[in-house]
């Protein structure tokens, strides 16, 4: 017997079904989900990148791993996400140089006072020997680079008391300096008073009075606002920095291999856009920050590293390294001290 259905009776069955049934089903969670915390405010490249890997990473894993970025140390202060990214409260972070050597001593390498001359230096040794090297000893922590080093910027020096134009003009200078014992070092070999403080405690600390200056690279001087309780900027790029996107071991180890080799891959994208955003921003904020009321002064930098090789700032340094790490720094940058 042949039953024959019109387009009636359809329309029948169709109304006596439950609403849900009928409406296309919700996209399914994904599989594994992780947090990525960054302590840069959310208009930082840093996490416009990360956002954007995170973003590419859902998509080309097939929903697979979805990553959520926190920025801004919503998730605790710079030292704090260093232990939560071990622990695994946290699958992701990312960290400059100068902070992760409070655990990875190597990784303050890259931070030597005054070691790097331009940016074909910094990339020719991070893409290189010398990157190799911190990657190495981030993993005997029990952690891992996720990606090739993304761009913290040269560091520059701001102050709301005094122009800093020559090295002298340091003695008994009240500044910030983040929990990176290299930094505290360098500044204290060159007369000031270095204080580590968290950087989510940085603007407070400068509007207040408690240290008169800091250091750090332009574009987080200006998506941290610290022109609005800063006056004077010297550009000493005293210092190079990095951004480390690491990972938590155990967390990856449960991805699927396809699906670790996409955050790879994504993550290594990101960071060569993010390299180029610092670029472009290192030239543009300058005028941008002097419009918002900041006077920029320019120093000869020679003269501030003569002063630091007449300290045993390198010689203490070489030590903390280690001939071998200091043998491949000086590869890439010359001789030191």
């Amino acid at each position: 017997m042949t039953i024959r259905v019109t387009r009636r009776a359809l329309v029948a069955t169709a109304a006596s079904l439950p609403l849900v049934s009928i409406l296309s089903r919700p996209a399914k969670a994904a599989e594994f989900t992780f947090k990525l915390a960054t302590g840069q405010d959310p208009s930082h490249p840093v996490n416009k990148r990360a956002k954007e890997a995170a973003d590419r990473v859902k998509e080309k894993s097939g929903g697979r791993l979805e990553i959520n970025v926190f920025p801004a140390n919503q998730l605790g202060s710079d030292t704090d996400m260093i232990g939560q990214v071990r622990n695994g409260a946290v699958e992701m972070i990312n960290i400059a140089s100068s902070v992760l050597a409070t655990l990875v001593s190597t990784a303050g390498i890259v931070n030597t006072g005054f070691a790097f001359a331009s940016y074909d230096k910094v990339w020719a040794a991070m893409d290189g020997s010398l990157g190799e090297v911190v990657r190495k000893e981030i993993e005997k922590a029990g952690i891992f680079a996720v990606s090739k080093p993304w761009d913290n910027g040269f560091r520059q020096l701001t102050s709301s008391t005094r122009e800093i134009r020559t090295p002298d003009d340091l003695k008994g200078f009240k500044m910030r300096v983040p929990a990176a014992p290299i930094l505290t070092s360098l500044f204290q070999a060159l007369g000031a008073g270095p204080t580590p403080i968290n950087f989510n405690e940085v603007y407070s600390a400068l509007q207040t009075k408690v240290v008169e200056g800091q250091e750090n690279p332009l574009p987080i001087i200006a998506t941290a606002k610290l022109y609005e309780v800063q006056k004077f900027c010297s550009l000493t790029s005293h210092v190079w920095d990095a951004y480390w996107i690491l990972g938590n071991r155990r967390a990856f180890s449960r991805l699927p291999q396809d699906v670790q080799e996409i955050v790879a891959r994504e993550f290594g994208i990101a960071a060569d856009a993010e390299r180029a955003d610092i670029a472009a921003l290192s030239q543009s904020l300058k005028a941008d920050l002097a419009a918002k009321g900041l006077t920029f002064v320019d120093v000869d930098k020679e003269a501030f590293r003569a002063v630091l090789a007449k300290t045993s700032f390198y010689k203490d340094w070489r030590a903390k390294f280690g001939e071998a790490a200091w043998g491949v720094l000086q590869q890439n940058v010359g001789e030191l001290g």
